[in-house]
């Protein structure tokens, strides 16, 4: 029985040791520093998450004045402003998407189809980014709950609100500069990575 809460009690910690690393590197993916000309950008929630609740503009938090990537289809429009390369190994996505749909749009179609992602429902937990030089794809990280590090929809975006979103993906090699964002029902966003500071 001590065994049991023993491993329960580590699984705990870890979950909040890895959510903690999150919150620390969405923080820290988000500028500041002595650059005023770019708005800081800060977690909507205390694991990082937006709540994707369609009150966000998309001015705040992801750089709208720079515009990486556009893809749009079936009424809803992808936009990417950041892709950032950190000191960890991670690479942080991050932009807008706008309900041109009739309807709440709730990113059911952005959900992974794999197993330990499917509970993350919509999400873009889906998402991969491709380095078409290296020949190689990379998918969506997670926490040891199975949890994508990306933004949920919860609640989902009112008909022509945005709202902003991020994804981390592990970093492709310090040669890769361009990769491919690919997000399940949208066209591939060709994307220029940037490194932070």
């Amino acid at each position: 029985m001590n065994i049991r809460r023993t491993m329960m009690t580590r699984r705990a910690m870890t979950a909040v040791a890895i959510t903690t690393g999150l919150v620390l590197t969405v923080v820290g993916c988000g500028g500041g520093g002595e650059d005023k000309d770019k708005p800081e950008k800060e977690p909507t929630s205390s694991a990082g998450q937006s709540k994707g609740d369609g009150k966000e503009d998309g001015s705040q938090g992801a750089d709208a004045d720079k515009t990486l990537a556009e893809v749009k289809s079936n009424g809803i429009t992808l936009t990417v402003n950041s892709a950032v390369r950190d000191g960890g190994g991670f690479l942080t996505v991050s932009g807008t998407v706008r309900n041109g749909k009739s309807g709440r749009w709730i990113g059911a179609e952005w959900a992974s189809d794999e197993q330990e992602l499917k509970k993350n429902g919509g999400s873009l937990a889906g998402a991969s980014l491709v380095d078409e030089s290296g020949k190689k794809k990379y998918l969506i990280l997670r926490d040891t709950e199975g949890r994508c590090l990306c933004t949920q929809f919860q609640g989902g975006v009112a008909q022509g609100d945005a709202t902003e979103w991020f994804a981390q993906f592990p970093a492709p090699p310090e040669g890769a500069s361009k990769v491919q964002l690919q997000v399940p029902s949208m066209p591939p966003a060709a994307i220029e990575i940037s490194e932070g500071e």
